[in-house]
């Protein structure tokens, strides 16, 4: 593996910024400060709490929500909004749920000016998370970039979507895509998530037994690439770093290391680094995800909403990324797989969508449970099966008035203990 070694001249020229134009793309300004349709509470769903469902335009949504004080507020914001797929979704009751029918500059512009107001959202150490598709995310990454600052992008992530295809129309198989992975500044909440070690992984990883006290460890180099003229670059123990390289630590560090055991002198006296394996942690998750599939067959406990994202994912993505008591938004809100993440792990949400199955889908996440996944084929006959909660969650639902009624008359149909 190349390993790039930092230039002499520390004076680099500036950065010539990327932007991405097209016919209709709005100022900033002219986003924040548009008018925006009022949204008022409708009613009340498993008693009151802090949580809330804005049904309605998104966009509405977030400049009423910037309006109305919750600016700087939001810890976390997670979407996953339509993929520029120029199709139309149903329900497993074959209703329709949305229309993804946008596409090239004003796909781009519609998720433009809802990520400029997100941003405005988000707490100073607050995080987003987009997931798209190969279709729009590659140029989403550059009005990303514009929007949050190129040096804030934290990742970009690949997920294995679904199971291998045999059916690959001349090409490879599309089984993948994308989340991006961006701060709003330097300083972030992050908690380092790590996936369990497989036995053999962890053999693999660290081949090496300490005799002392029986623990696994691999062996890292001591030195970096670059000449450096500071400590880490003066003789430790007789011997100077390779050519063109430095020591990765101070000659004092070095030698507290050795003290600790952690230094393995080699028989022809060269130091290199023990590195222990705590299997208590496991192993941090990289930015390839392959154990997130959506649902991939009948027995699995879903909504029913078309699009659903796996449930596991998006409690890896909260936890990563905010902390209990926080405030975790999904403005694209779908069949509230991220509401239901966030509150399990004990954190406040607001979720938005415009659509009636939206509504549907979650309502039946919180008050009469999931159904198992079943065959679309046959007609379904299983038993509703309660979510995994310690309590049906409270929220309130708001709405626009010109939703008010449409509302109402699913939850007299629903009847969720409505108030």
């Amino acid at each position: 593996m190349a390993i790039g070694v930092p230039p002499k001249n520390t004076q680099r020229s500036k950065k010539i910024p990327v932007t991405v134009s097209y016919e209709g793309k709005v100022p900033e300004s002219e986003v924040l400060f548009c008018e925006f349709l009022p949204f008022g509470k409708i009613s009340s769903v498993n008693g009151s709490g802090n949580n809330y469902l804005l049904m309605g335009d998104n966009k509405d949504a977030l400049l009423f929500m910037l309006n109305n004080g919750a600016k700087g507020k939001v810890r976390l914001i997670y979407i996953d909004p339509p993929f520029a797929t120029e199709s139309n979704f149903v329900s497993r009751d074959q209703e329709h749920a949305y229309s993804d029918s946008l596409c090239g500059g004003e796909y781009v512009e519609f998720l433009r000016e809802r990520l400029i107001l997100m941003r405005e959202l988000l707490s100073a150490d607050g995080s987003i998370y987009l997931h798209l598709d190969g279709n729009m995310a590659f140029t989403m990454k550059l009005i990303m970039d514009e929007i949050f600052g190129v040096n804030n992008c934290r990742a970009f992530i690949t997920r294995k979507k679904c199971s291998t295809k045999n059916y690959t129309k001349n090409t490879y198989g599309n089984i993948s895509d994308y989340i991006m992975f961006y701060s709003k500044s330097g300083q972030y909440v992050w908690n380092r998530p790590y996936a369990p070690w497989e036995i053999d992984k962890m053999i693999e990883q660290y081949p090496c037994i300490d005799d002392k006290t029986g623990r696994r460890y691999k062996k890292v180099p001591v030195h970096a690439p670059g000449v450096r003229n500071g400590e880490t670059g003066k003789e430790w123990r007789g011997k100077m770093p390779p050519q063109g390289k430095h020591w990765q630590y101070t000659p004092q560090k070095l030698d507290e290391l050795d003290a600790a055991g952690e230094i393995y002198w080699s028989p022809t006296g060269n130091p290199r680094r023990m590195v222990f394996c705590d299997p208590s942690k496991g192993i941090p998750v990289q930015d390839i995800w392959l154990d997130y599939r959506d649902s991939i067959n009948q027995s699995q406990k879903t909504t029913g909403y078309p699009t659903e994202k796996n449930f596991d994912m998006l409690k890896l993505i909260v936890n990563a990324s905010s902390n209990p008591g926080d405030l975790v938004m999904d403005c694209f809100a779908g069949s509230g797989t991220t509401l239901g993440a966030a509150y399990e792990l004990g954190r406040k949400w607001i979720g938005v969508d415009c659509g009636i199955e939206s509504l549907k889908a979650i309502l039946k996440r919180f008050t009469s449970g999931l159904e198992v996944y079943g065959d679309y084929v046959t007609p379904s006959t299983a038993v509703q099966i309660t979510f995994d909660l310690h309590d049906k969650c409270p929220f309130e639902i708001w709405g626009t008035d010109e939703r008010k009624a449409e509302i109402l008359e699913l939850l007299q149909k629903f009847n969720p203990n409505q108030k």
